[in-house]
């Protein structure tokens, strides 16, 4: 343990350079990491394999499998993310208020990096290069442990990502790999070295991290996500949308779990969408109402409406209005992503306004809660929780703030009493 803790103030050491680095040299930094990746890719790939065979022969689901291949394509895909994030715009020091308490006496709030965020998630490797790819972008050490299924893959990635920094101001010790369950449970003992925890998983690992650590933690459990198909939704438009929803990457935590569907368009609506979705291989539980228009389902229980499936499986539910709709959701949701098809203002602007989730759709697929898609450049996961970040956490929510007041000589003796100077609190931007 003391071994670990004496890298974890390696790890604090170079964030600390890190955080005050020159903005040209941490995007210089992120293109050195696409390349090295892309130099790597056959032993990154090797490494993967043989994490797939492991994984396979210990009868992992296919959801795993599915979010532990780093392909070709996923590699394609997190390079070009690091390009996007090395052409985004410095986080650090940008000035969120400015205002002047009197003349040549200003106020600012200006955004600094967090320091050393610990970062725990699934079996997904692409996902380890979006965060490294983050952290080094905000100015933030970065600890990661992953699903131990990718614990090959990701030991390799770290290691380009490593060997590519080296060279930097702030060197290769602001990203560290952590493997076992003992590593985690020091790590969540680790205050005043880690700044934030970001735990990805099921709902009672996030609550253990929760009970278990005294760092501040952000992040979400499970990704119940829910489409309601309105009774003025364009119905045309309406199917394919779903399908995206559920089969785009069933393994995804946006996808959506269950459509609910309005009861007066349950017989023009609801076997186009069973024929489409069961064109895709999914397995669709029904409700008694929904049962009648779509041949094939099985009858839901209660379970159904709180199971994340992240799979070609999906639950339907009749509605009889808008108002319905979002008290299932309220009530059967993770507050992750929920979205609404329909050409109503009126009721477009109700389920916006009422339902209570970190991403709010309208009239798109679900699919699109992410970093990458919002322009983030990527994420570090999806946050559902109210304070500092909500919804995909790019590099704003990897930064935090300091008051920066610049006097003059200014004294708060001279401002107080009956007699003293009155502040003009000019705003400024």
């Amino acid at each position: 343990m003391d071994n670990l803790f004496e890298s974890f103030k390696n790890v604090r050491k170079s964030a600390s350079v890190l955080a005050t680095s020159a903005d040209q040299e941490r995007r210089d930094a992120l293109q050195d990491i696409a390349k090295a990746l892309l130099d790597n890719k056959d032993i990154i790939f090797a490494e993967n394999a043989k994490d797939l065979e492991n994984a396979k022969a210990n009868g992992i689901s296919d959801s795993v499998l599915h979010r532990l291949v780093f392909s070709t394509d996923k590699l394609s895909s997190v390079t070009k993310g690091l390009t996007q994030l090395s052409g985004l715009a410095d986080p650090i020091g940008k000035v969120r208020e400015k205002r002047e308490l009197d003349p040549g006496f200003v106020l600012e709030k200006r955004t600094f990096p967090l320091g050393v965020i610990g970062m725990i998630f699934e079996a997904r490797p692409d996902a380890l290069v979006q965060i490294a790819g983050l952290a080094l972008r905000s100015g933030n050490g970065i600890i990661l442990k992953g699903g131990k299924e990718a614990r090959l893959t990701n030991r390799a990635l770290v290691q380009v990502i490593q060997k590519a920094t080296e060279s930097c101001s702030f060197g290769k010790d602001w990203i560290m790999g952590i493997e076992s369950h003992e590593d985690v449970d020091t790590l969540l003992k680790a205050e005043g070295y880690v700044d934030l925890l970001i735990p990805r998983g099921s709902n009672a690992f996030v609550r253990h991290v929760m009970d278990n650590t005294r760092i501040p933690v952000i992040g979400h459990a499970d990704g119940i996500c829910a489409t309601y198909v309105d009774e003025s939704a364009d119905l045309e438009k309406a199917v394919p949308v779903c399908v995206d929803a559920k089969v785009n990457y069933p393994a995804a935590c946006n996808a959506t779990e269950t459509f609910l569907v309005n009861s007066k368009i349950v017989q023009a609506f609801l076997p186009k969408l069973n024929a489409a979705l069961l064109e895709k291989g999914v397995k669709i539980h029904a409700d008694s109402r929904a049962l009648l228009y779509m041949k094939g389902a099985v009858p839901t229980t209660e379970d159904d409406f709180h199971t994340e499936y992240l799979a070609l499986e999906c639950a339907v539910k009749v509605v009889d209005s808008v108002q319905e709709a979002i008290d299932h959701i309220q009530s059967h949701g993770s507050h992750h992503t929920d979205a609404i098809l329909t050409q109503c203002k009126e009721n477009a602007d109700l389920f916006v306004a009422k339902v209570d989730s970190a991403d709010v759709f309208v009239n798109c697929s679900t699919r699109f809660a992410d970093g990458f898609r919002f322009g983030l450049g990527a994420e570090v996961g999806i946050a559902t929780s109210k304070l500092h970040a909500r919804g995909p956490v790019g590099l704003d929510g990897l930064m935090t703030t300091k008051w920066i007041l610049n006097g003059n000589g200014e004294t708060v003796t001279e401002y107080s009493g009956a007699n003293g100077k009155q502040f003009h609190h000019k705003e400024l931007m």
